[in-house]
């Protein structure tokens, strides 16, 4: 069966969430076995759903930052035009969790969790999130609706927890650089030099060159010294996000980022 386009969300627990409690904890794991691709840290807000980080089918520079995180996992510009935006304007909330364990890449089997404050959870009902996959030349996963995931609803209520589940099949091709495992790679021990492209977002593996894409990749050595093993298909589970309530005694007065911790699968 096909998976959904942006992600599954599951509803791992029934909970009877509440206004009052305003502070969650995100955590992220790349779920591919030893060998496989890994993620650059990820981007994640709360906002009121008016903050889009891509569309299928548009062009890249559209959406500031993206081009920048697909490319190199930057996620400075995307963060400032978050702050920006009517999203960030209204009190959004943000952060960047990376895996603390050595390189601040999510590698497979590793995992990382945050804890955020939310603020108002009446208006910073939805969550978005972005994040390189690598090494490539400009594959990315995120979510295309600031919408599709309602953390909170109109009164605040929380809706979790919950999970989502990202597939192979989720994984975008931002269409700005050129998909050559050999020709400047972002996190790529190959070499090479980059060709600039100009085309449309779209889906990756709906080109017929894109699983041979990533089997380049197989046997090759990464920027932090590891290897390659393996390539993932449009099936295979990479990325999981799992969002629960924060402890109670991380308060209610916070703003931003209140914690961290780490952990490996």
């Amino acid at each position: 069966m096909r998976k959904a386009l942006i992600g599954s969300l599951v509803v791992v627990a029934a909970m009877a969430g509440t206004a009052a409690a305003q502070n969650v904890t995100v955590t992220v794991e790349n779920m591919l076995a030893p060998g496989g691709f890994s993620f650059t840290p990820m981007w994640m807000a709360l906002h009121n759903g008016s903050f889009d980080t891509y569309d299928t089918g548009a062009m890249a520079t559209s959406f500031p930052g993206l081009t920048e995180l697909a490319e190199g996992g930057d996620t400075s510009v995307m963060s400032a035009a978050f702050s920006a935006s009517g999203a960030g304007l209204a009190g959004g909330v943000q952060t960047t969790l990376a895996e603390g364990n050595g390189a601040p890449v999510f590698s497979p089997g590793e995992m990382a969790s945050t804890n955020i404050a939310v603020g108002d959870a009446t208006v910073n009902r939805f969550f978005s999130f972005a994040s390189m996959v690598v090494p490539s030349n400009d594959l990315f996963i995120s979510n295309g609706s600031p919408t599709h995931f309602e953390l909170f609803d109109a009164t605040g209520h929380f809706n979790g927890p919950m999970t989502i589940e990202i597939f192979g099949s989720q994984v975008r091709d931002a269409g700005t650089e050129v998909n050559d495992a050999f020709g400047g790679a972002a996190f790529s021990a190959n070499g090479g030099t980059s060709v600039d492209e100009a085309v449309a977002i779209r889906a990756f593996f709906s080109d017929g060159s894109d699983a041979a894409y990533l089997n380049d990749f197989v046997g090759t050595n990464t920027a932090d010294g590891g290897t390659i093993g393996s390539a993932f298909g449009a099936d295979d589970l990479i990325a999981r996000i799992t969002i629960v309530p924060a402890p109670s005694t991380l308060g209610l007065g916070l703003l931003g980022l209140t914690g961290f911790v780490r952990r490996r699968r």
